[in-house]
């Protein structure tokens, strides 16, 4: 069944049924069926002819991968509705046609509810780079990957991309890529990863800059790393990602949270990320450079309305922690950040800390420029003995000003002890350190300086310890 309507353009849009051209047995859930790859390919083409299309998912279709073009809508019915990604085809359910780094050849893409299945267990991890991968690389160091990822959605060089009520299941790496980008929205989107496979990056959202214009909204789900990362300059060591708005991000038991990732001359700036709540393993959130070759450029960072439990960690290489911070910070706002009942003595932000690696950390860390971090509304309640040894600000690298404000902080385990803001004493400094509005009972002190800071005022503050040691 077909039939055509007019876009906001008046461009003709034809409009097809997938039960129409092909056999739909498969189950998004559990495959099976008959592969229709060529007759859906064969509809998704006709873009190129018609100016557009939109498909109709009215079933489950088992596919080895589909090539979409612009002026293109694919929507699935309901969630039973969608696409179930064939043994071993080794690529991404979807892909755009026009694939650029740099110039953006892809215009109007939606795709629209249904549940996108990649089959993990029975893909390869990453694949030999082939004609259809053209040369994007892999992330991080040439030699990362032996190929390249397979992903389950990837765009690159694409505006006004809509993804909507979707369900990616089951990445065998990441749930997408989006690589040069312009007027992208992502909205209603769960990750629901059943075959979790530890250390397999199976990351949620990934995007790669050039990007300008993100609105992603109602993020939910498990990921086996990142469940969304922000890396500007990744790829290329050169790209920008500004303008985005982030607006609920739900985490079920994830190993990592939210990644802020500028690698070199690449900027993230004009970002703001509001109400995320659930559970992570190790990271809620990674603020810093990771590669060791430079400092990154972050820009002015909000995040706000913060409610993450930690669970048991799962990666090792380093210690958990909600938040870390690191690299060349122009403005990093935390506000209404809450830490309850927590189950170990992770810190609730380390500051300074560029590199993962630690002896790296100490021999370069002071080439980095953090000009201000300011936490706004922090409560901490905890009990029990699992938090004893607590310092949950720790600063660990050179910061020019720290502002704490709106801070309370209740233990009640009967021996004070721990303290709520440190300054390492051989790499950590603060030029000005502003304390105004602090409740704190149960602590051995509210901030260990051990001289370390040079300017320091403190207003309406009430601790039953040393305010300042």
């Amino acid at each position: 069944m077909s039939s055509s309507r007019k876009d906001a353009n008046g461009m003709v849009v034809k409009t097809v049924y997938a039960s129409s051209v092909a056999t739909l047995d498969s189950n998004v859930f559990t495959g099976g069926g008959t592969n229709v790859t060529r007759q859906l390919q064969e509809v998704l083409d006709r873009a190129l002819v018609d100016g557009g299309i939109h498909l109709v998912m009215d079933g489950a279709a088992l596919v080895s991968g589909l090539v979409v073009h612009s002026n293109t809508t694919i929507e699935c019915l309901t969630k039973d509705c969608g696409f179930f990604l064939d043994d071993q085809s080794n690529c991404s359910i979807v892909i755009n046609a026009d694939r650029d780094k740099k110039v953006i050849k892809s215009r109007s893409i939606s795709l629209l509810g249904g549940t996108y299945n990649h089959n993990a267990q029975n893909q390869l991890h990453h694949a030999p780079t082939d004609q259809r991968d053209l040369v994007f690389g892999t992330p991080g160091e040439p030699d990362f990957f032996d190929g390249r990822l397979v992903m389950a959605l990837e765009f690159y060089g694409v505006e006004y991309l809509t993804i909507k009520d979707i369900t990616i299941r089951n990445q065998r790496s990441w749930a997408a890529i989006i690589c040069n980008w312009r007027h992208v929205v992502v909205e209603n989107v769960h990750i629901d990863l059943i075959d979790h496979m530890s250390g397999q990056n199976q990351d949620g959202l990934h995007f790669w800059g050039p990007g300008r214009f993100l609105t992603v909204k109602n993020l939910s789900g498990r990921t086996g790393d990142d469940i969304l990362a922000l890396a500007p300059d990744e790829l290329d060591r050169e790209s920008d990602i500004t303008d985005v708005e982030v607006d609920g991000v739900f985490m079920d038991n994830v190993d990592q949270g939210i990644r802020l990732l500028s690698r070199a001359k690449g900027r993230l700036d004009r970002v703001a990320i509001r109400n995320v709540s659930g559970t992570y393993k190790c990271f809620g959130f990674y603020i810093n450079p990771w590669f060791s070759e430079d400092y990154g450029s972050f820009g002015n960072i909000v995040i706000e309305n913060v409610d993450l439990r930690q669970s048991e960690p799962n990666y090792h290489y380093t210690n958990p922690f909600l938040f870390r911070i690191g690299g060349n910070i122009e403005c990093l706002t935390l506000k209404n950040i809450r830490h309850h009942f927590p189950s170990d003595d992770r810190p609730i932000a380390e500051i300074g800390i560029p590199f993962v690696d630690k002896k790296k950390n100490i021999e370069k860390g002071q080439g980095q420029h953090i000009h201000t971090v300011i936490i706004d509304g922090l409560t901490i309640l905890e009990e029990g003995g699992a938090t004893a040894n607590a310092e949950y600000i720790k600063v660990a690298g050179p910061v020019e000003n720290l502002v704490l404000k709106n801070v309370m902080a209740v233990r009640k385990n009967d021996a004070p002890c721990g303290k709520i803001v440190s300054i390492d004493e051989e790499a950590g400094s603060v030029e000005n350190l502003l304390i105004d509005g602090v409740y704190s009972k149960g602590y051995e002190c509210f901030a260990d300086t051990r001289g370390k800071a040079s300017n320091v005022d403190i207003l309406n503050t009430i601790c039953d310890g040393k305010p300042l040691k």
